[in-house]
């Protein structure tokens, strides 16, 4: 399938789940909750992969192969498969393995390279997947995506990728992602999702994330769209909290959905705060008719 077929098939939403939301959940209910999630109409199902050192999630292609069972015809993709955890020629032939399995229904997300030199690790990387797919599973295609905020990484994923997957990050990076990319590449922003219209309870939880995040590619980034010390201090102000969370009512998340498709984006991911995975689709279902009719 081309890139075309893939942003058909998509559709203009998805959703992303936290690898802690599925850790989590026995696998019977995921597989009712996945189930569910693709009658109510969102185009694609992704998760992420925790980093090296971190706390474990499941692992990542035993998960998604988990998400492509549970349903018929949506997309799966990773979000992000990390490059630190895993051998090239493991991360190919998984790959590969459920593309081959699922024809046109899996994207592959790659990042997570760590802070030395992380472009050109992951150029490298990528070398040593192309090299593999030479003799292993050389029939079998399927797009990759990378974990691109800044624009050397954005110029990474168009020339070598099928676009990119960048993760909390304002309409505005949506806007200059799709300028760097170009027309073609796959551009997949997530986007984190409160439904509460009271300010302090929608804004606290991610300003209590944000507040965690180490100086890095994010705070990089934001420094490149505008925002300052003002914003990233120890207590991120509200006006990064608002840039990056869609909160208020059903009207007003679809509003700020709706708005990264304006920006150049392909597809956008929901990632709706939820004690557990049946209440976050709970709350997707909430906002379906808004999004998916």
């Amino acid at each position: 399938m081309s890139v075309e077929d893939y942003r058909r098939r998509l559709g203009p939403y998805g959703v992303w789940i936290t690898p802690q939301a599925l850790l989590a959940t026995p696998v019977g209910v995921q597989r009712e909750q996945f189930a569910r999630i693709e009658k109510l109409g969102y185009g694609s199902l992704w998760t992420g992969e925790p980093p090296a050192g971190a706390p474990p999630g499941r692992e990542t292609f035993v998960q998604h192969g988990l998400m492509l069972a549970s349903t018929e015809r949506i997309v799966v993709g990773t979000g992000i498969a990390n490059v630190t955890t895993r051998p090239p020629v493991a991360m190919h032939t998984g790959a590969a393995t459920l593309a081959e399995l699922y024809p046109g229904r899996f994207i592959l997300g790659l990042g997570g390279a760590g802070p030395d030199r992380p472009l050109t690790r992951l150029a490298e990387y990528l070398d040593a997947m192309d090299e593999v797919a030479k003799t292993a599973l050389p029939h079998v295609e399927y797009p990759r995506v990378l974990a691109a905020l800044g624009p050397k990484a954005n110029r990474l994923a168009a020339e070598r990728a099928q676009g990119a997957h960048p993760f909390l990050q304002p309409v505005r990076h949506t806007e200059v992602a799709r300028d760097l990319l170009g027309p073609e590449p796959l551009l997949i922003p997530q986007q984190m999702v409160a439904l509460e219209t009271d300010p302090d309870k929608a804004r606290d939880p991610l300003r209590h994330l944000m507040k965690g995040m180490p100086e890095g590619p994010y705070e990089r980034n934001y420094r490149r769209l505008g925002y300052g010390d003002d914003d990233l201090g120890d207590v991120r102000s509200d006006r990064i909290v608002d840039a990056t969370l869609a909160w208020g009512d059903e009207a007003a998340v679809a509003e700020r959905l709706r708005a990264h498709l304006d920006a150049g984006a392909d597809h956008v991911l929901l990632t709706p705060r939820a004690p557990d995975l049946t209440s976050l689709v709970d709350r997707l279902e909430r906002l379906a008719p808004l999004l998916t009719a």
